[in-house]
């Protein structure tokens, strides 16, 4: 690294810690003493949340994607802070338009007028790695064209070398982050944001969507023109609507925003139990409305999978909730890859039936879909359980789509909307096609572990011959009980020595010819003076095991 480099993140390192101090987070760059941790304090915890989000947004949009980064992490962001941290938007100042034009005729090859018969120069939106600006294609076509800034990458680079170094001294010094993979959390963030660098994977995915709606004109999905995009510059298709979060829902009628938060709420459900694909980004600025029953999609660069496995596995445990089935959860939970000691099972199971409970006596429609997962994932949190990143997802996917469907309409029930998906996946389980595809899976799975056996078993048999099979054996307390009888070895070994010189030492007094010192010969007191250390030593060190 260059000296003036190097210089520069000196000087945002301090920067950073300058923040962090205004906004009470400034424990986290001072000396390491576990009586400053400001997240002990219950007046400061009552609006921890609220003072991380406001400084990642003084930060900059590096920062603020990290912080939407970490609302998706419910197994390691306490659920106060990750309220707070859903509300981080994305926003940045525009680059000027000659920038955007230099990128735009490196990467198409062409200048921006030989490309398009128009083209804004005013951006419509910014954000902190690119920029969206209207034009129009020599066909006649009206599209929006996403153009990365040109030190995007540079930048994104550096900050998140910073954030490295934050996560690490922010490890070792708040002790309440001491159990969080800080330096892990950052290279799950550096990974998400290498895929968002590549506007050809944002463009993949929105080519799914509109596959997966076509037909379907209550919800309109961008045409992806390959011919003018690259991985630094997105054209598509500019599709109509007025951005959600600019709609003014004062004049509507109490039937129409009901009508507009079903038809978000149907979009995001048909993703999840029918498509398997869904947008997990589904923020107003994301969803454009073009009547009480008709929206269009944006933004196409966070999605998340779930396989037909995934899918009915979360019907089951979703019928197994609303039948207050408290004893199967834990194993539904296992269904959906999440792990946890067995000896935790029980303990989780009653802790979700407390839960459950409170609930009981409401009617399906009456449950708050959000109440219910945010204590959900709190008690996860509580019991240090790690999730898969496919459900800390869909948790974050659906809270945030229950916050935008009751900021439409106060009396949504996002759980109402959700069951009749359900329980169409739920009845297509046993439908005799479905059955014939799962019996003609499971049948091939089998057949094909069946096949492989004697080549395994071969393998084993070679490794065995050939002196490399290793067999591990994992006793519980084995380890504790290692380390007892290498103390009990150690001590046993001081204490022979120590006779040993006494001994040796008293031969030597009586048979030596020297010097006395009190009725001791001089060549025999080293030896006393050592034994005595010794013994000294292990009485000690005996006294303080506090087994005698």
């Amino acid at each position: 690294m260059a000296r003036g480099e190097r210089r520069q993140n000196l000087a945002r390192l301090g920067e950073i810690a300058q923040v962090a101090a205004r906004h009470g987070f400034g424990y986290a760059f001072g000396r390491k003493d576990g009586s400053s941790d400001e997240l002990n304090g219950a007046d400061a915890g009552r609006n921890r949340g609220r003072r991380m989000r406001e400084m990642l947004d003084e930060l900059g949009p590096t920062f603020v994607k990290f912080g939407q980064l970490l609302s998706t992490r419910p197994d390691v962001v306490p659920p106060d802070i990750l309220t707070e941290l859903r509300g981080l938007q994305d926003d940045a100042h525009p680059e000027p338009f000659e920038h955007v034009r230099a990128v735009v005729e490196q990467e198409l090859g062409l200048t921006i007028e030989q490309v398009f018969l128009e083209f804004e120069e005013k951006p419509i939106a910014a954000a902190s790695i690119g920029q969206v600006h209207r034009a129009l294609l020599p066909g006649g076509q009206e599209v929006v064209v996403k153009v990365q800034r040109p030190d995007a990458e540079r930048q994104l680079s550096a900050d998140i070398q910073l954030l490295y170094q934050v996560a690490k001294v922010a490890g070792e010094r708040v002790r309440r982050l001491q159990f969080i993979d800080l330096v892990g959390t950052v290279d799950e963030f550096a990974r998400t944001v290498r895929r968002e660098l590549d506007y050809g994977i944002e463009a993949r995915n929105a080519e799914v969507f509109r596959r997966n709606f076509a037909g379907d004109e209550r919800v309109a999905v961008p045409k992806i023109y390959w011919r003018y995009t690259t991985a630094r510059v997105l054209t598509m298709e500019r599709v109509e609507g007025e951005v959600l979060r600019h709609v003014d829902f004062a004049s509507w009628s109490p039937d129409d925003r009901r009508r507009l938060g079903n038809r978000i709420t149907e979009t995001w459900m048909q993703m999840i139990f029918v498509h398997g694909f869904f947008h997990a980004d589904p923020h107003p600025a994301n969803v454009l409305v073009r009547g009480p029953d008709h929206i269009s999609l944006v933004d196409f660069g966070m999605t998340e999978q779930l396989t037909t496995r995934d899918r009915e596995a979360v019907v089951r445990l979703l019928l197994d909730i609303l039948n207050q089935d408290v004893e199967r959860l834990p194993r539904r939970l296992r269904a959906l890859g999440i792990r946890f000691p067995r000896q935790m099972e029980e303990e989780l199971g009653d802790r979700l039936g407390v839960i459950l409970q409170r609930y009981s006596a409401a009617a399906i429609g009456e449950i708050d879909a959000r109440e219910v997962l945010r204590e959900i994932f709190q008690t996860i949190y509580q019991l240090d359980i790690t999730l898969p990143a496919r459900w800390v997802m869909l948790d974050k996917t659906i809270a945030t789509l229950a916050g935008v469907a009751l900021e439409i309409y106060p009396d949504l029930k996002v759980f109402e909307v959700a069951r009749p998906y359900a329980m169409r996946m739920a009845a297509q389980r046993f439908r005799p096609d479905h059955i014939a595809e799962r019996m003609r899976t499971d049948v091939g799975r089998y057949a094909e572990a069946f096949l492989e056996y004697p080549f395994q078993l071969s393998e084993l048999l070679d490794e065995f011959k050939d002196g490399e099979l290793e067999i591990t054996v994992r006793p519980e307390g084995f380890s504790e009980a290692v380390d007892k009888v290498q103390a009990s070895a150690n001590r046993l070994v001081l204490a022979i020595v120590a006779a040993a010189l006494i001994v040796g030492s008293a031969v030597i007094s009586v048979f030596a010819r020297s010097t006395d010192v009190a009725g001791l010969s001089l060549i025999a007191i080293p030896g006393f003076l050592i034994a005595f250390a010794l013994v000294a030593w292990l009485c000690l060190g005996i006294f303080r095991s506090g087994r005698w």
